[in-house]
C-alpha cells in the first residue's frame, strides 16, 4: 500500500514564499495527475492546481500567477511553489494523486500540511 508524504508548510508572513512537496512512495505503475488542495477551516476543501502526466497545469484563479505546480517523475514527487503569499491563503494543503500500483487507478490523499501567512 503506498502514500503520499507532504513537507514544506509553515509560517510566514504575508508577501512571502513556500514551498511544499509531495511524494508518493511504494512500486508505483505509473502516477497519472497529481494536484494540490486546501481546506480552510470551516470552508470545503478546494482545488489549488493540479497538474496532468504530460505536464498540463490548471490553477485556481486565486492564484493564478502567483502560484507554481510542477512534478518531477523520476522522483515521484509534485511541488507547489507559493509566492506573494496573502493571509487567505492560510489553510491546510493537501496532495493529490492519481496512482497506479499495478491493480488499477486510485485516488490517493496526503495527510495535510498547515501553511499559516500572517499580515
Amino acid at each position: 500500500q503506498g502514500q503520499l508524504v507532504e513537507s514544506g508548510g509553515g509560517l510566514v508572513q504575508a508577501g512571502g514564499s513556500l514551498r511544499l512537496s509531495c511524494s508518493a512512495s511504494g512500486s508505483i505503475f505509473s502516477i497519472n495527475a497529481m494536484g494540490w488542495y486546501r481546506q480552510a477551516p470551516g470552508n470545503q476543501r478546494e482545488l489549488v492546481a493540479t497538474i496532468a502526466s504530460g505536464g498540463y497545469t490548471d490553477y485556481a484563479d486565486s492564484v493564478k500567477g502567483r502560484f507554481t505546480i510542477s512534478r518531477d517523475n523520476d522522483k515521484n514527487t509534485v511541488y507547489l511553489q507559493m509566492n506573494s503569499l496573502k493571509p487567505e491563503d492560510t489553510a491546510v494543503y493537501y496532495c493529490n494523486a492519481d496512482l497506479d500500483y499495478g491493480l488499477g487507478r486510485h485516488d490517493y490523499w496526503g495527510q495535510g500540511t498547515q501553511v499559516t501567512v500572517s499580515s
